[in-house]
This record gives C-alpha cells, structure tokens and sequence, in this order.
C-alpha cells in the first residue's frame, strides 16, 4: 500500500510540475467556475420564484432539473475539455494558449453537447434515487451508482478531446481504459481529492481562529481575514481543477500509447497502472 501511495504522489508531484510550467491552465477552471455561476443564476431566480420544488420532485421539477444539469455539464465538460487539450499539448511539447484550449473544445462541441445530455439523464435518475423522501436503501444505492458512474467516465474528456467518437462510444472507451489500466491500483484521483480535502479543511479552521482573533480587535479586520482565506478556497478549488485536469491527461495517454511524457519518465508508470 505505502508503494502504491508513493507512486501516486509522485505522479501528482508530476502533474503539478507540468501544471507550473504552464499556469495559463489554471484559467480554464476560472472561466468555469464564472460560467456555472451564471447559469445557477439563471435557473436559480425563476425556481425559487415559481417555487418549482415547493411539493418536491414533481415531473416539472425533473424537466426543470434535467434542464439545469444539462447546462452545467455542457459547460462543465466544454472547459474540461479545453483544459484537457490544452494539456496535451503542453504534453507533447508544445505551449498553448487559452485559445487553443477553447479552439479544441469547440472542435468537439457536439460530442460535448451529446455527453452533457447523457450525464444529465444520469444525473437526474441519481438525484431522484438519493431524494430525501426515500427509504435508506434506495439513497445507499443511488450513492453507490453516483461513485461508479464518477469512475466509468473519468477518462470520458480526454477520449473526447483526443478521438473523433460520439459521446456512446467514449464512454465505452473510458470503461474499456478504466478496466485496462486501473485495476484496485487507481488511487491518484483519489488521493488529490483527498489531499485538497485536508488542505482546504485546515485553511478554514485556520480561517476561522485567526477571524476570531481579528474580531477581539476590530470588526472590520475580522472581515478581512475571512475575506482573504475565502479567496484562499477559491484558489485551492482552481488549482485541484487544473491539476485534475493534468492528471487525467497523462492518464489517458500512457493508457492509450503506451509512452509516458518527459515528466513523468523515470517514475516506473507501468507498476501504478498494473492490471489485477
């Protein structure tokens, strides 16, 4: 287990150290993040306006809900895949621009379009099976699904990037690459959840006694600290994004050729990806 976590750090170490080499990467989540504020607003307003989920989750509410998801996601995976290919070609060598990134995406707008109408569907049944209104069982399966859906598709944007595919087939490609490569020994996703987890709980506790402290001095202190490790949250959530993104880039490409980029040569890649 201690090897198995060993070489997953060292392929975050990696990534990271490719993500530093190009810290324009990192406005993809920006960009992202602003983009799904304005949709949740979007449908936020009108919701709690006509009080859709009032009665709880009527038809209307499912239409309403699916429609929400499918925004989300198309621009959701749209910059996820603009990461991605943005990635990949730092990957190879090259040094792309926001442009390039956004140029790829669009490129593959309408397999992007096609597999946000999927992950909709899918995302309304979960919602659905883990309503509050439900027996335990039935929550426990819709969360068991939501995690093994969360891992059949996490190769799903760099196959859209990467081969022209409808959304289907990149689905069956990210299963067939899943099975192929990962094994029980895919723990780096994981671990950089994990790890930002931690991070971003101990920067709030830190936040909030040094806000406490500040407010023994002065209000308008307190409000500064709290601003400012906020900020700090926000920008761990941007950086964990990008370097998500790096991470599944790499994956897919010693997955699919074989050959592990410059920064990841000398790192035995091909014990971390043993099949059982």
């Amino acid at each position: 287990m201690f090897d198995k976590l060993s070489r997953s750090w060292g392929l975050v170490k990696a990534s990271a150290a490719v993500l530093r080499s190009d810290k324009e990467l990192m406005l993809f989540p920006v960009i992202s993040s602003l983009a799904t504020l304005v949709v949740l607003a979007t449908f936020a307003i009108p919701v709690f306006a006509l009080r859709i989920f009032a009665d709880g989750f009527s038809v209307g509410g499912a239409i309403v809900g699916f429609l929400f998801y499918f925004c989300q996601y198309a621009v959701i995976i749209f910059f996820n895949c603009a990461l991605v290919g943005a990635a990949m070609i730092r990957l190879q060598g090259g040094d792309p621009t926001l442009a390039d990134g956004i140029g790829i995406a669009r490129s593959r707008l309408r397999p992007i379009l096609g597999y946000a109408a999927i992950a909709a569907t899918v995302g309304v049944l979960l919602q659905s099976l883990k309503n509050r209104d439900n027996n335990f069982i039935v929550r426990l399966i819709g969360g068991g699904l939501g995690v093994a859906w969360t891992l059949a598709t996490f190769l799903v944007v760099p196959v859209l990037v990467s081969q022209d595919i409808g959304p289907i087939d990149a689905l069956k490609r990210s299963v067939a690459l899943l099975k192929k490569t990962w094994g029980e020994n895919a723990i780096g996703h994981v671990g950089i959840g994990a790890a930002f987890g931690l991070i971003t709980t101990a920067v709030l506790l830190l936040g909030a006694l040094l806000a406490f402290a500040a407010f023994q001095v002065s209000v308008v202190l307190a409000g500064a600290v709290v601003v400012l490790f906020v900020l700090g949250v926000l920008m761990l959530g941007v950086y964990q994004s990008a370097l998500s993104g790096v991470y599944s880039a790499v994956l897919y490409r010693y997955a699919n050729d074989g050959d592990a980029p410059p920064a990841f040569r000398g790192m035995q890649l091909e014990q971390a990806f043993r099949a059982k």
